[in-house]
């Protein structure tokens, strides 16, 4: 898997988060809740992420935390049931993923073992960021997303 290292800004997000096993429940709280909830604020259009709080490898799946955000600006009225947070400025690898939800999983198995070879990762968060202009293939599920570890 390839990647760039690259310096990316501070984010303020409005989020929502879902909490329990990842795979396809996370794909469906995009669908089911997040992205109604987007709407509903006129939020579409936008940059989001996806942040997983847990590693599944050591976190029993019931209590995996990951929140779905929308990049908002500076003035935007964050209220509930959004919560406000911040994605971190710094250093990034940064890997772009086409695939389906399903793929995601294994992407980031892969995209970790070579940060993890290289010896460069820096532990924070690391998040999916979908650009403003996102879209899915209603026929195949295919997406296009970076993949985002924080690196020294």
């Amino acid at each position: 898997m390839n990647y760039e290292i690259k310096e990316l800004p501070e984010v303020r997000v409005a989020y929502l988060r879902y909490k329990g096993p990842f795979g396809p429940a996370v794909g469906e709280f995009w669908k089911e809740v997040f992205t109604p909830w987007q709407k509903s604020r006129n939020l579409l259009g936008k940059t989001t992420y996806g942040v997983a709080q847990d590693d599944p490898s050591v976190t029993p799946a019931s209590e995996c935390r990951y929140d779905a955000c929308v990049e908002v600006s500076a003035e935007y009225p964050i209220v509930a049931p959004a919560k406000e947070a911040t994605i971190a400025a710094g250093r990034y690898a940064v890997a772009k993923f086409r695939g389906t939800g399903n793929q995601v999983p294994g992407a980031w198995g892969l995209f970790f073992a070579k940060i993890q070879e290289a010896g460069i990762f820096r532990p924070a968060l690391c998040y999916e960021r979908y650009p403003a202009d996102y879209a899915m293939d209603p026929e195949t599920g295919v997406f296009e997303a970076e993949l985002c570890i924080p690196v020294n």
